[in-house]
C-alpha cells in the first residue's frame, strides 16, 4: 500500500493531543453537569428538509447515498439525509419527537461530531467536535435563562483557562441582544432592518468604510442612517455603561427599550464570574447571521488567536422548534471543541508531557519473569496506577531510555531484596510496595502544558 494522502479538514490527533482534547471534554462535562444538564446524543444524520431550516447552507451538507441503490430503499433516503453540521437542527428535532417524555424547561449538554463541506482552513474544518448547552421551555422561556446559560458558559471557560487545571488561552465572552439592534434600526426608520443587521455583522471581516457603502447600496439606508448603525456598532463596555451610550444616541423605540434592558441584566448577572481569564463585555456589532435568533446571542474570541474568530456563538431562538400547536424556544450557546484545539496543536503551543497514561513502567529482567512482572503490573493498576510492562528484558539502561521516550516518569525494578520505583528524573530510587505504592497526583496522570505564543 503507498503512503495515503492527508484529507484536508479532517484533523486527526497523536496521543498526547488526544489526552488534551479528552480532557478538555471532560471539564466541560462536568461543569455542565455541576449546573444540572444532562447529556444526550443524536444521530448523525438528519432528513435534508430539516437541515436546510437554518438557512442557506445546501452547499456544505454532506449528502449520504447509498452506493448500491435498490428499489426497496427507505424513502426518506430517496429524499435525502445528510450529516448534520451543527447540534443545534438534530437538538430542535430531537425535543419535537420526545416531547411527551421530557420535562420542560430541558436542559441539555451535548459533546458530539459534526461535519461541515466547506473550505478547510485555520479553526475551520470539515469534521470537528463541538460542545453546546441549552435550555428549552414550552411554549415560553423566561428571560433569566439566558443569564443562566452565559454563567454556566463563563464557568466552563474560566475551567479550560484556569492555569491550576489546564491553562488555556484567555477568552472574551462578546454579547449583544438582537431586539436592540432591531429596536434602534427600527427607530431610525431603516427600511431593511434584517439586511442592515447582516451587514453590520460583517464588521469583524470588512473595514468599516465598506460596511457603510453597503448600508447604502444594499440595506437602502441614507447617509445618516449609515453612520448611526455604525456609531451604535461602535459601542463596546465591559459593564452596563452601555445603556447611556446608546441614549445618547437620542434613538428611541420599545423594542430598542426591552433589548437594553435585557442586555443590561445579562452583564449584570454575569459580573461576579468575571476574572483576567474570562471576561464579558457588551459589544453592539455582534448580531449573528442566522436569522433565527431572537434576542440575546453570543460570540467569543480567544485571546492572542483573534484571526480564528468566534470560537464559541450562540444566542436565544424562539421558534427553531414548533410543532404547530405547542412552540419550544429555547436559549443556547455551542464551543467549538476542535476550533480551540487544533489551531493550538498545529503551532505546538498545547500539548501532554507524555504520549501514554502510563505513569509506572516495569522493568523486565528476563523473558522468564514476564509473568512476575505482570503480576507487579496488576498491582499497581489495583491501586489505580497506570503502568505497563517493558517490552523486551533489555539492559536496564535501554529500558529507562525506552520510558524516558515515552515520557513515562517512573521505571519499577524487582531485586532480590523485592521492588524499588525510580524516578528517572531525578535518579532518586526508594523501596515500593506495589500493592500500595502510588506517585504523586502530578505524575498520576499525563499534564498539559501550554507555551506562550511568540509574539
Amino acid at each position: 500500500m503507498s503512503k495515503p494522502t492527508p484529507l484536508s479538514g479532517f484533523p486527526e490527533l497523536l496521543p498526547e493531543q488526544r489526552f488534551v482534547e479528552q480532557q478538555v471534554i471532560a471539564t466541560l462535562a462536568h461543569t455542565f453537569e455541576l449546573h444540572g444538564f444532562a447529556s444526550i446524543e443524536t444521530r448523525a444524520v438528519e432528513p435534508m428538509d430539516q437541515l436546510l431550516r437554518k438557512g442557506d447552507t445546501s452547499k456544505e451538507i454532506y449528502l449520504l447515498r447509498r452506493l448500491q441503490e435498490d428499489e426497496r430503499q427507505d424513502s426518506a433516503i430517496k429524499a435525502g439525509v445528510g450529516l448534520h453540521y451543527d447540534l443545534t437542527v438534530p437538538f430542535a428535532r430531537y425535543v419535537l419527537e420526545n416531547a411527551g417524555k421530557l420535562e420542560f424547561p430541558f436542559r441539555r449538554y451535548q459533546i458530539q461530531k459534526a461535519w461541515r463541506g466547506e473550505r478547510p482552513q485555520e479553526g475551520r474544518f470539515r469534521e470537528f467536535t463541538q460542545a453546546d448547552i441549552d435550555i428549552v421551555g414550552r411554549d415560553v422561556l423566561p428571560f433569566h435563562h439566558d443569564i443562566e446559560v452565559t454563567r454556566v458558559m463563563l464557568d466552563a471557560l474560566s475551567r479550560l483557562a484556569d492555569p491550576k487545571l489546564l491553562g488555556l488561552p484567555a477568552f472574551r465572552l462578546q454579547v449583544n441582544n438582537r431586539k436592540l439592534l432591531q429596536g434602534f434600526y427600527l427607530g431610525i426608520g431603516a427600511p431593511d432592518v434584517d439586511e442592515a443587521m447582516r451587514l453590520v455583522d460583517k464588521l469583524d471581516k470588512l473595514p468599516e468604510d465598506e460596511v457603510r457603502k453597503l448600508l447604502v447600496a444594499e440595506a437602502g439606508l441614507s447617509e445618516e442612517q449609515a453612520d448611526q448603525c455604525l456609531a451604535l456598532a461602535r459601542i463596546c463596555t465591559a459593564d452596563d455603561s452601555f445603556v447611556a451610550e446608546v441614549r445618547a444616541l437620542g434613538v428611541s423605540h420599545e423594542l430598542l427599550d426591552e433589548g437594553l434592558d435585557e442586555l443590561a441584566a445579562l452583564v449584570r448577572g454575569c459580573a461576579g464570574l468575571v476574572t483576567d481569564r474570562v471576561r464579558i463585555e457588551a459589544d453592539l456589532k455582534i448580531a449573528r447571521g442566522l436569522d433565527y435568533y431572537t434576542g440575546t446571542v453570543f460570540e467569543t474570541r480567544l485571546d492572542g488567536f483573534e484571526s480564528l474568530g468566534s470560537i464559541c456563538s450562540g444566542g436565544r431562538y424562539d421558534a427553531l422548534a414548533s410543532d404547530g400547536k405547542t412552540t419550544y424556544p429555547g436559549v443556547g450557546i455551542s464551543l467549538g471543541v476542535s476550533r480551540v484545539l487544533v489551531p493550538l496543536f498545529q503551532r505546538g503551543l498545547l500539548v501532554a508531557d507524555r504520549s501514554v497514561p502510563s505513569a509506572v513502567l516495569v522493568a523486565l529482567n528476563d523473558e522468564e519473569s514476564r509473568e512476575a512482572a505482570d503480576l507487579v503490573a496488576g498491582a499497581l493498576r489495583g491501586n489505580g496506577v497506570p503502568c505497563e510492562v517493558a517490552p523486551t528484558p533489555a539492559k536496564f539502561g535501554k529500558q529507562i531510555r525506552y520510558a524516558e521516550r515515552r515520557g513515562i516518569p517512573y521505571v519499577l525494578f524487582t531485586t532480590d531484596s523485592g521492588h524499588e520505583v525510580k524516578d528517572i528524573r531525578t535518579g532518586d530510587q526508594v523501596p515500593a510496595d506495589p500493592a500500595t505504592w502510588t506517585p504523586s497526583t502530578q505524575d498520576l496522570r499525563p499534564q498539559v502544558t501550554i507555551k506562550e505564543q511568540n509574539s
